[in-house]
């Protein structure tokens, strides 16, 4: 009996690969974002996670072509339903941006013209993709604006975006960006400054749109309790870096490197015993121009060691399951259960230990300031922070 082929996979709606930024600062090309990668299928919801300046925003907006600094350099892949972003001439990034992928930015008050009001913007983006006359582009805005939840849409387009409230010009934003029905949707930070109440509404309207509208969905955020409830994959950056990236699941129960675990502990627990003080992450991410040779997170690390700290960074490695290095009666589980191939992997620039077995040993503050890969060797380290309760200590 011939052994059944798995169907071919969909090609990803959007590819990036070894994606990188440099802009030139003091006669040098500084790198802010290095060798990114990630994939974003159709329908998909990928969240973008890190501290702020950890790359997310130029990421976002270099894909868009929207970084026009002189001298900036992009390096790298990113293909768009097999078209290359990376290099387009304006004029063709022009006819994507709007039409095919928008952009929902993190401030709506700075990000509208404020002597136009939101109706005559979001008519203007309509009409400049479609042949629609200014009475059905307009009908088309109030449409949208009556999608997203804004009372009164026809009163509200003939309004000012500073006399809206922080919640309708968000949710005017995101009107402007599906008015075109995009494929690709990119949020930066779109829940930043609104109260609670309005930040689930625009989650659960961000959560519907690849139902309603069939879009995918990469969204930029610090908030790790969003991304639990928002996304299908995360990946989590560190000083320009992919520090982990997998299945927002298996990354949330099972994290590999030290600073998503670090991420996740920061999170207020919502049963169990209340923590006198949530653990916090000592210290700051270290600016462009001090990062470190090896992993740019050692010197906020309770768990770095002499692996760590020599160039080059370390490369993400898999973890947890991996179809090929699970038994065959494994695999065969996998497959039956799901009737598909085994699931995604997760990859980590940093494995934590197991629990039960010896951490590494830790270099003490007099062994890290003598090493030549940081640039302030006289400089205090900040001591080192323990992640959860759940992890072995030395």
């Amino acid at each position: 009996m011939p052994a059944e082929t798995a169907p071919p996979m969909a090609a990803p709606l959007l590819d990036v690969r070894d994606l990188c930024v440099s802009f030139p600062s003091r006669g040098r090309m500084i790198p802010i974002v290095e060798h990114v990668s990630f994939t974003l299928g159709e329908r998909d919801i990928l969240g973008l996670v890190g501290e702020s300046g950890s790359g997310k925003s130029v990421t976002a907006m270099a894909l868009m072509g929207l970084i026009d600094s002189p001298g900036v350099q992009i390096t790298g892949s990113a293909l768009f339903r097999g078209q290359e972003l990376v290099g387009l001439p304006q004029k063709q990034l022009r006819r994507l941006r709007g039409r095919e992928i928008a952009m929902i930015f993190q401030d709506p008050m700075t990000a509208f013209t404020p002597v136009y009001t939101i109706g005559w913007q979001i008519d203007e983006q309509i009409r400049a993709h479609e042949r629609l006359s200014r009475k059905q582009a307009r009908a088309r805005t109030v449409e949208l604006l009556a999608e997203m939840g804004v009372p009164d849409p026809a009163r509200t387009a003939d309004r000012y975006p500073h006399q809206l409230s922080g919640g309708l010009r968000q949710r005017a934003m995101i009107a402007m960006a599906l008015s075109c029905n995009p494929s690709l949707l990119i949020a930066d930070e779109p829940t930043t400054a609104l109260d609670v109440t309005v930040q689930a509404q625009i989650l659960e309207l961000i959560r519907s749109l690849r139902s309603t509208y069939g879009s995918s969905v990469l969204l930029i955020t610090h908030d790790m309790g969003v991304v639990a409830e928002t996304c299908d994959t995360t990946l989590v950056l560190y000083s320009g870096r992919v520090a982990e990236t997998g299945p927002t699941d298996a990354l949330f129960a099972h994290p590999g490197h030290p600073y998503t675990a670090a991420l996740l502990a920061s999170i207020p627990p919502l049963d169990g015993p209340r923590p006198h003080r949530l653990p916090a992450i000592a210290g700051a991410p270290p600016p462009p121009l001090e990062r470190p040779a090896g992993c740019a997170f050692a010197p906020r690390c309770a768990y770095v060691h002499d692996t760590c700290l020599p160039a080059p960074p370390p490369p993400l490695v898999p973890t947890g399951y991996h179809p090929l290095t699970a038994q065959p009666d494994e695999a065969s589980a996998h497959t039956s259960a799901a009737g598909t191939s085994p699931p995604p992997v997760q990859f980590a620039a940093c494995v934590l230990p197991a629990e039960g077995t010896p951490l590494p040993a830790r270099l003490t503050h007099s062994e890290l300031s003598t090493k030549p890969n940081f640039d302030t060797p006289d400089q205090a380290l900040p001591p080192p922070t323990s992640f959860s309760s759940g992890e072995a200590h030395q």
